[in-house]
Formats: structure tokens, C-alpha cells, sequence
């Protein structure tokens, strides 16, 4: 099993050093984040297809409603769901940078684009078939070709690169929170691939560094949007729930899914980043974890 290569262990002995060691002298079940009493609750509720779920500064959370190409945003502290942008392109995935601009992939335009506070919108990458992205604080930008199974690199001058080929299907993207380490979904495997980040956004060790429950009949994954906290845990949407892994890539368990429908996503917001959000086809869940999120906006804070 290549999770115990000599490359798997120093990848998850790099992550372990970048955090807190009292959290991590143990196994990390589950249980450890879970609140007594606390399941699903519904957030916002009819649409087509909702993905790419974001946090800003303020801990509020924006979503896509695919389908409709609008952008939404959901006041985390009053409930409250207001339209951000009416036509994105039919964008996917989405994510804020440390500048605080919402940066987002229009699939119809084949294109990255970053919307600033009035959601204008600024072209940073063109000529590229895009799925979901992850920023990292520098700005670099890591952005998944379905399509052409392909990861895109664009730097913060907005010079991309193929950074790699041949993960079947590449869908979900996401750092550790060392961000030295980037983690790509597989839609059709059953592994989420993890790669060290070279000199100039290269990626470098490709391994398939978590496997996946896939269920008794043992079908695609599914596996899509990523978030991380402050553990190093990582939370990936799959078709069995939203799986949870420890540093090491042990499985800790599985989040059940709040619908039977397509579970497309994963991040954290609300004002302490400690609420989970999950887009789940035509509906946005939330709920409340003993453990925290990760924001390129904030401070990397210790994990409890």
C-alpha cells in the first residue's frame, strides 16, 4: 500500500511539525469533533445544482447555483441569502483570496475570473477548461481540468502551466494547511492524490495518499469539493458522505450525507470559521464541529 512509502510519511511528518503535537498524539476519530445534539441544518433551499462553497473575511458563505449561473451569498450571522452575482458564466468552483477578491472558475468562458467587493469581475487566466481552484496566501492559484484530466498551475503574475496529467477524472482541489501540499480529488478513483509543491508551482511526488471507502459495490467515489481545518483533518464530498481523514490518511469516519442527493462540496465559515457547509444539489446544509476551519484571510489558528 503506497500510504506507508517513505514519501507518505514525510509528507504527514511535515504537517504533524506545522501543528499542534498534543492534537495529534492520538488517533483522531471522529467523535472528537462532533457536538452532542448538533446534525444537519438547512440553510438555503431551491435550486438546481449548488457547488463551490466559499468564505469571505466576515465568515459569510457564497455558493453557485450552477445551473442558473448566479452567485449567492448567505449572511452567517442573520440567515439571510442575497444574490451576489446574477450571471458568473456558470461558474463552479470558487474561493477567496488573501486580497479578499472571490475568485472563481466560469466553465461557459473558459475562464478564472476574480470578483472584488462590488463583484466586478477581473480576468486572470483564459483559454483553459476549469472545475473547481484553490488559492493559496502567495496567490498562487491551482485549478482542476475535468475535462482533459489535467491541474493547472497560474501564477501570481497569471502565467499558467500543466502542472500534471492523468488523473482520470480531477475534481476537487485543496491545500494542507502548510500549503506545501496540494490533495486533488479523483471523481472517478478511488484515491484523493496528494503532491509536494516545487520551485515555481511544479508539483512534485504524486502519490495516491488517502484511499476512499467506496461502499459494497465499490463505484466511483464521486469524491469532489475538499476543506481542511486546523488539524491538518481533511473533509472530502463523496458519493458514501463526506468522508474524514486524519494527517496520516487514516479514515477517522463519515459524515452522513443531509439528503440522499448529490453531495457536491465542503468548507467552513461562520464567524469563528466553525461550521461546516456542505452544498448538497439543490440545497446548502450547515453544521457546528469542535474544530475550525482554514482561511487565507485569517491567521492559521492552533488547534484546540
Amino acid at each position: 500500500m503506497l500510504r506507508t512509502s517513505t514519501f507518505a510519511f514525510a509528507m504527514a511528518a511535515t504537517l504533524l511539525a506545522a501543528i499542534s503535537s498534543t492534537s495529534l498524539a492520538q488517533d483522531m476519530p471522529l467523535s472528537q469533533i462532533l457536538i452532542e445534539g448538533e446534525e444537519w441544518k438547512l440553510v438555503a433551499e431551491g435550486y438546481q445544482f449548488t457547488e463551490g462553497p466559499a468564505v469571505d473575511a466576515a465568515g459569510n458563505l457564497f455558493f453557485v447555483d450552477v445551473p442558473t449561473s448566479k452567485i449567492l451569498k448567505v449572511d452567517t450571522k442573520s440567515g439571510s441569502v442575497s444574490e451576489f452575482v446574477t450571471d458568473s458564466g456558470k461558474a463552479s468552483g470558487l474561493m477567496f483570496g488573501s486580497d479578499g477578491r472571490l475568485y472563481a472558475c466560469q466553465s461557459a468562458n473558459r475562464q478564472v475570473v476574480a470578483y472584488d467587493k462590488e463583484a466586478k469581475p477581473t480576468v486572470i487566466a483564459t483559454d483553459l477548461d476549469v472545475n473547481d481552484l484553490v488559492v493559496s496566501r502567495k496567490g498562487d492559484i491551482y485549478v482542476t481540468d475535468y475535462k482533459n484530466s489535467r491541474v493547472w498551475h497560474i501564477s501570481p503574475e497569471g502565467k499558467k502551466q500543466i502542472v500534471d496529467e492523468g488523473i482520470a477524472k480531477p475534481n476537487g482541489v485543496i491545500l494542507w494547511p502548510d500549503e506545501q501540499t496540494l490533495v486533488v480529488s479523483d471523481n472517478a478513483g478511488g484515491s484523493l492524490w496528494a503532491f509536494r509543491i516545487g520551485e515555481g508551482g511544479k508539483l512534485e511526488h504524486k502519490q495516491p495518499y488517502y484511499t476512499l471507502e467506496l461502499g459494497p459495490q465499490k463505484s466511483p467515489s464521486q469524491a469532489d469539493g475538499m476543506t481542511v481545518d486546523v488539524a491538518g483533518r481533511l473533509f472530502v464530498a463523496t458519493s458514501q458522505g463526506l468522508q474524514v481523514f486524519d494527517p496520516s490518511a487514516r479514515l477517522a469516519g463519515i459524515l452522513l450525507k443531509p439528503q440522499k442527493k448529490f453531495l457536491s462540496n465542503v468548507a467552513f465559515a461562520g464567524e469563528k470559521l466553525d461550521t461546516l457547509y456542505v452544498t448538497c444539489a439543490d440545497k446548502v446544509y450547515s453544521r457546528k464541529l469542535k474544530t475550525q476551519g482554514i482561511s487565507n484571510q485569517h491567521a492559521l489558528p492552533q488547534p484546540k
